[in-house]
């Protein structure tokens, strides 16, 4: 008895470092090198985003109800009355989202360029939605008198997508906010939040850039990731949930479970010891 218990106590160290502890769950952990400005306030490090190859944006004309600039750049221009009317070439989201979007919407081509109704190809991968907007303003003030209509293009927001094991079935997926802006903190919060399964030292994102995919690694445990650019979600963003290595071999998740697990490998231990000493 006394040398089945010498065994216990030599795999004890084991279930102890397969726990999971306060440092591994616990968000935003301080951290010496966050940086500050003199306000003691950590400044904005939002990143722009730049229109890549395949995107699909969304078109609109502001002016009023008979407005010779609705007409000719919009052809799903609605005649009713009213001071204004609102006209657009598309809304919704992308792959997965909204239908109407995909077929209504601008599409970047291959070259990068899109094809406005009205006005011809404008080139729109690597530049921002306001350099895009400014352009396509100054095209329709040419043929229409300046301040009679106005040029709205979007985004259908931020569309990230989510994917982790099958323990995060529920956070997995598709997502679309329509913010300006979007922490991943805020991404995760909106979604239900972490389990313990997940390694959020190890959180893996693939960025869409006109040049390529960047892949960045952020550790969700420390502060200074307010600092990353990684720490704003981009549209197009993908972000891979990693499972620990603990909570695969059954360890890990919760005290219960790593107790029960630790008791199972015991017991089936000294069975097979048992088994083999009465052969």
């Amino acid at each position: 008895m006394m040398k089945n218990l010498k065994y216990l106590f030599l795999l004890l160290p084991f279930f102890i470092t397969s726990c999971i502890t306060k440092k591994d769950v616990r968000y935003m952990q301080p951290s010496e090198s966050l940086v500050i400005n003199e306000e003691g306030l950590v400044p904005y490090n939002i990143p722009t985003y730049r229109i890549t190859k395949n995107d699909i944006l969304n078109l609109n004309v502001v002016t009023t109800p008979k407005g010779d600039a609705a007409q000719f750049y919009s052809s799903l221009n609605s005649s009713g009355a009213g001071s204004s009317s609102l006209m657009s070439t598309g809304g919704g989201s992308g792959a997965g989202g909204n239908m109407s979007f995909y077929f209504n919407g601008l599409k970047v081509d291959s070259k990068g360029d899109i094809n406005v109704f009205g006005i011809g190809y404008v080139k729109a991968e690597g530049r921002t939605l306001e350099e895009i907007t400014q352009e396509l303003q100054e095209k329709v003030n040419e043929n229409f008198q300046e301040g009679k209509a106005e040029v709205r293009l979007n985004t259908n927001g931020i569309t990230y997508y989510i994917l982790g094991d099958v323990e995060t079935t529920g956070l997995s997926g598709e997502k679309v906010v329509h913010k300006n802006t979007l922490t991943i903190t805020e991404a995760l919060a909106i979604n239900g939040g972490l389990n313990r399964t997940i390694d959020r030292q190890n959180i893996v994102i693939h960025r869409k850039l006109p040049e390529g995919i960047k892949i960045a690694k952020i550790d969700l445990t420390r502060e200074d990731i307010m600092n990353s650019p990684y720490y704003y979600v981009q549209n197009g963003d993908e972000i891979y949930l990693n499972t620990r290595g603990k909570s695969l071999n059954g360890f890990g998740k919760d005290p219960i479970q790593t107790l029960t697990t630790g008791v199972s490998v015991i017991t089936t231990a000294l069975s097979i010891y048992l088994l083999l000493k009465n052969l």
